[in-house]
């Protein structure tokens, strides 16, 4: 009965085991540390999404049939456009930092600025009523579907409604926090 209380002798085998068990066991969560916040980022500070509220140069009801409005995405704080559809280098979700307002006939579309074959930024012209890539030449109608290539794909369109007054409207997007 005097062994059963006797306190137990750690030996040199248990030691050494519980030693290299613990300098293992930090190695691994050391290790796998970044690859859990690679996989699940934390949200960025800041960000929120919601409509972003965009005053035109000249109101919707103004336009005519033909018309394009060039409009920026809000600097201050810093705010980006959210696609609704696209494909080539313009996928749904992704951002746009400015778009166009354009009137066919009695429909209203909205763009993103963002050229469907790389990104680049296209441009009103006003003399062909077409919008062009000036990166790689790609050319689209005012609807928004390719005139010329190598743009795959039409312009991505903008989810959008009226705002509170004709040359105001509301553009999902997301703040960017910085």
């Amino acid at each position: 009965m005097a062994d059963a209380a006797a306190p137990r002798k750690v030996t040199r085998r248990n030691f050494l085991g519980w030693w290299m068990g613990i300098i293992l066991g930090a190695l691994t969560v050391a290790g796998a540390a970044p690859i859990v916040v690679y996989l699940w980022p934390a949200p960025p500070k800041g960000q929120k999404k919601g409509p972003v509220n965009v005053t035109l140069d000249k109101p919707i009801n103004q336009m005519n049939d033909g018309d394009a409005i060039k409009f920026d995405a809000p600097s201050t704080p810093n705010t980006a456009f959210i696609m609704a559809d696209g494909g080539g280098d313009n996928a749904q979700g992704e951002l746009a930092f400015g778009g166009f307002v354009v009137k066919n006939g009695s429909k209203v579309d909205v763009f993103a600025i963002n050229c469907s074959h790389l990104g680049c930024s296209v441009a009103l012209n006003a003399a062909a009523k077409t919008f062009d890539c000036p990166c790689h030449g790609s050319r689209f109608h005012l609807d928004g579907s390719v005139l010329q290539g190598p743009a795959p794909v039409p312009l991505s369109h903008l989810t959008w409604k009226e705002g509170s007054d004709p040359a105001t409207i509301q553009i999902d997007g997301i703040v960017l926090g910085f």
